[in-house]
């Protein structure tokens, strides 16, 4: 790790009076020079205190649109503006439209990796940290969930007496884990705990010890007395993993698990955005009123 780019990130960030932000499957250095780091609820929750002039989103775009929901009148930036979800591509905004119209009946309930137009066709947001609570909250039982398949499917493994149609949609990082790799390393590792993300596919799923979010992961690690893990979610978490147990072992669900897309932000182009202020992320105001509804309502549960 580069201690002197670290250090030119912290000094530009004190001069301009900036606050980073950056989610667990950024590279190192990022997750060091971050005032926080965290999954998307994390992240978003955190949006809601900064007081700083400006706010730097070290994540691909989706997340720094909700920061701007948010934070309607800071300037909100992100290093590389092309990095983007290709899960949250896969909802297009009027197939949400002629969905809704067709099916009056259902509550749209939207991953917040989807875009801030899909966002604002929605009933409520949700992460995957708290999807599974976002659901039970709803009084209908017929529910739209918008776009992971995988992430919605394991909720409904969870929630009774709600009907949940799928979106198709999914994570291609995650959506491509090899069952026969996830196998031959609890062969390998046969005390390693398997850790996954739920927008891992259900084969993956039932070969785990654990499902749950990027948060939990690390929570899970913390608090267990195991000391081998399998980890089945981008390989920037084991930075997080390592700080969190230093004397654990950690293997990558394959050795692919990369988010490539995330991986576009990278240090230096985190230092041109503060010294040059640029790549200002930017929300149609109507749009932006309608999805923070959506945002503020999976924010208010606990």
């Amino acid at each position: 790790m580069r201690k002197d780019v670290i250090e030119k990130i912290l000094t530009l960030k004190n001069e301009k009076n900036a606050v980073i932000l950056a989610h667990f499957y950024q590279e190192a250095e990022i997750q060091e020079a971050a005032d926080f780091v965290g999954d998307s609820l994390e992240l978003a929750r955190k949006a809601t205190e900064i007081e700083a002039d400006i706010i730097v989103m070290c994540g691909v775009y989706f997340m720094a649109e909700t920061v701007k929901i948010l934070n309607p009148d800071k300037k909100v930036l992100i290093p590389y503006p092309k990095a983007g979800c290709l899960m949250a591509d896969m909802v297009l905004e009027d197939e949400l439209k002629k969905f809704k119209e067709e099916n009056p009946d259902y509550a749209v309930v939207t991953y917040v990796n989807s875009t801030a137009e899909v966002k604002a066709l929605s009933d409520i947001c949700c992460t995957s940290a708290n999807a599974v609570k976002v659901v039970n909250s709803l009084d209908t039982d017929k529910i739209l969930f918008t776009p992971d398949r995988n992430l919605g499917e394991f909720i409904a493994e969870q929630v009774e007496g709600k009907e949940i149609k799928l979106w198709q949609g999914y994570c291609p990082v995650h959506e491509k884990v090899p069952v026969e790799s996830v196998r031959l390393l609890k062969k390998m590792h046969p005390e390693a705990a398997v850790l996954v993300h739920p927008e891992c596919k259900k084969e993956i799923r039932e070969l785990a010890d654990f499902v749950g979010s990027t948060s939990k992961i690390i929570n899970f690690v913390k608090e267990t007395k195991k000391e081998e893990f399998i980890i089945g979610t981008e390989m920037g978490i084991i930075h997080q993993l390592k700080k969190a147990k230093p004397e654990g072992k950690f293997y990558p669900a394959y050795q692919q698990f990369i988010c490539d897309q995330m991986k576009m932000i990278t240090a230096e182009r985190l230092i041109n955005c503060l010294e040059e202020e640029k790549y200002e992320v930017d929300v149609d105001r109507e749009i932006a009123e309608k999805a923070k509804i959506a945002i503020d309502k999976m924010l208010s549960i606990k």
